[in-house]
């Protein structure tokens, strides 16, 4: 799935071990893997110089060092998956911009939550942008969920408070919010999202339970940027990682856990409904280093 460095043996034998050669190559390959330069200094200015202190010049021992160093990164053992215990209904705001697959993030979410043996509910609060509603109403008649919607270009905030009435009377587990990822300007869409979330707080009198940030993995350190943004608005606990295909090259999710603060929560890496798991640090620190 994921390879941050595409060959460290290929590295390591190339500049013929531990010197500052192999370090400021390894460096480099972090940076263009979209690790930013505060993340990769995290992960490689304690190791060298704790392997240039102690003579460390074995290769699998300094592998395992870098490893480490991500592991901790990434809080490694602690629990990624949503606690719902106490809140019903539990609401799960999704948020992003277009283009990176947040309407089947969604789909695939509800599919997992389903899976599980929580009772769902869609609410379509996209309502700008075209065939949105259609597209979620569609991924809600595959799964036999109920898709609380308005027409389009329609008031998103009348939509949650309707989906949240509706949720209680149905004594539903959880709501999934969909929303719009493009506006006039993207000050229209933080004003947008900041009233929904106040209409939850409103009604349930608790912010969203979760706020999910969607990112591809496949834009780069522009992702960090986007996610500073909603973070900043909406306070995102959680990131839906999607297109995690075998081009993908990982180092975002270390970028924004490290710079951020912000989890990993769920992967999507195909095109089928099924095609989803929860964030597995373990999978994939194993992944990241060769």
């Amino acid at each position: 799935m994921f390879k941050l460095v595409k060959n460290l043996s290929y590295l390591w034998n190339k500049f013929k071990g531990s010197n500052p050669q192999f370090w400021d190559n390894l460096e480099e390959e972090l940076i263009l893997s979209n690790v930013s330069v505060e993340t990769a200094g995290c992960i490689l200015n304690e190791t060298r110089e704790y392997c240039f202190k102690n003579n460390v010049n074995n290769f699998n021992e300094i592998k395992n060092l870098i490893k480490e160093k991500i592991k901790k990164i990434l809080d490694f053992g602690k629990p990624q998956k949503i606690n719902t215990a106490g809140r019903k209904p539990f609401i799960i705001l999704v948020i992003g911009v277009n283009g990176v697959g947040k309407t089947s993030s969604i789909a695939k979410l509800s599919y997992l939550l389903q899976k599980e043996g929580s009772h769902i509910m869609i609410a379509a609060a996209d309502t700008f942008r075209a065939a949105a509603i259609e597209q979620i109403q569609f991924f809600g008649e595959k799964l036999g969920i109920e898709v609380i919607h308005h027409q389009r270009n329609s008031d998103p905030g009348a939509v949650v408070y309707d989906s949240i009435d509706s949720a209680v009377a149905k004594n539903i587990d959880i709501v999934i919010i969909d929303t719009a990822g493009r506006m006039q300007t993207s000050s229209n869409l933080i004003d947008e999202l900041k009233k929904i979330q106040r209409i939850i707080n409103r009604k349930i009198g608790r912010d969203p339970d979760e706020v999910l940030l969607v990112i591809d993995s496949n834009t780069g350190q522009n992702a960090k940027s986007q996610a500073e943004i909603f973070h900043k608005a909406l306070n995102v606990t959680g990131i839906i990682l999607t297109k995690a295909d075998s081009t993908s090259r990982g180092g975002i999710v270390l970028t924004i856990k490290n710079d951020l603060s912000i989890p990993v929560k769920f992967i999507t890496y195909g095109e089928k409904i099924e095609d989803i798991s929860y964030f597995d640090p373990e999978k994939f620190v194993d992944l990241l280093i060769d």
